[in-house]
């Protein structure tokens, strides 16, 4: 059994989409479509590290806020923040003060310019595109990590990153096209571009 609702728009979308007017949104025009230049995707991995935990919805009300805080996710200018910006941020009622998560995001813009000398985030993140994506019919049938998403994780993690464990990156390939989890009955399915 299908778990898409039909909206009142006639459009089918998952239950998690269909009554928040934020997430349908993001939903229809953002999640799933493919990320493919560096500030975007480091924005997009350290706003997974801070969602941990947390709702994504949370999250992307507090993005605007987020985008302010750490200089539009520009990697060179937060790989050189320091420890005043730390504390800076951690009184920055905007965001999710979570100072561990802040210093991550830190250290992961410091590790993204130097994958600039490997060809670059982008590169070696969609690297590990698999051969083939899930086809769900019911959110029951979407995993929560994968064989490359484990791998992505181990990878990651060697080249400096933190905050990115196997399900966190799992959820990035979804939302940036490297995978597509759209259920089948989903007015969003297969228009990534990435995937028939």
């Amino acid at each position: 059994m299908s778990t898409v609702v039909i909206g009142e728009d006639g459009l089918g979308r998952p239950v998690w989409a269909s009554t928040d007017s934020l997430l349908r949104d993001y939903y229809d025009t953002e999640w799933g479509m493919p990320v493919r230049d560096e500030q975007g995707l480091f924005e997009r991995i350290s706003l997974e590290g801070f969602q941990a935990g947390l709702s994504w919805a949370t999250i992307l009300r507090k993005r605007p806020a987020f985008r302010e805080a750490f200089a539009q996710f520009d990697p060179e200018v937060v790989a050189a923040f320091t420890e005043d910006d730390v504390e800076r941020l951690m009184l920055n009622e905007g965001i999710i003060r979570n100072r561990a998560k802040i210093r991550a995001t830190i250290r992961n813009a410091q590790a993204t310019l130097a994958l600039r000398e490997e060809g670059g985030l982008v590169e070696f993140v969609w690297s590990f595109q698999p051969e083939s994506t899930p086809a769900p019919r019911s959110l029951a049938e979407i995993p929560s990590s994968s064989p490359e998403s484990i791998a992505l994780s181990k990878a990651l993690r060697k080249k400096g990153f933190s905050f990115v464990g196997p399900t966190t990156m799992f959820a990035l390939m979804e939302a940036v096209g490297i995978i597509d989890t759209h259920l089948v009955d989903s007015h969003r399915r297969g228009t990534s571009g990435v995937w028939a």
